[in-house]
């Protein structure tokens, strides 16, 4: 049987990268792991991953919970030299 972890390490991103998916699109970790393999192939994919991640830091943010704004800014941090195509906006 596949796992989430093994889901995870097919689709081509972190735990993390996946997980801010998840919030974002508000689906279980494994719907968040075939949609970012799917985004990874999917012209300008990685940009909507990119734009994902920091929809979620402005939430976090707003919210004033400063503990998962600098978590996933560590994530975006990592997922921006993991992809170095990917412009910043």
């Amino acid at each position: 049987m596949i796992s989430l972890q093994d889901c995870i390490g097919l689709c081509g991103l972190t735990q993390d990268e996946v997980d801010a998916i998840a919030e974002h699109e508000h689906v279980p970790d494994v719907v968040a792991a075939a949609i970012a393999s799917y985004l990874i192939h999917a012209p300008h994919g990685l940009e909507k991953v990119r734009d994902m991640i920091v929809d979620d830091i402005r939430i976090a943010r707003n919210d004033d919970d400063a503990t998962r704004a600098v978590h996933l800014l560590h994530t975006l941090h990592h997922f921006l030299r993991a992809h170095p195509d990917v412009p910043l906006r």
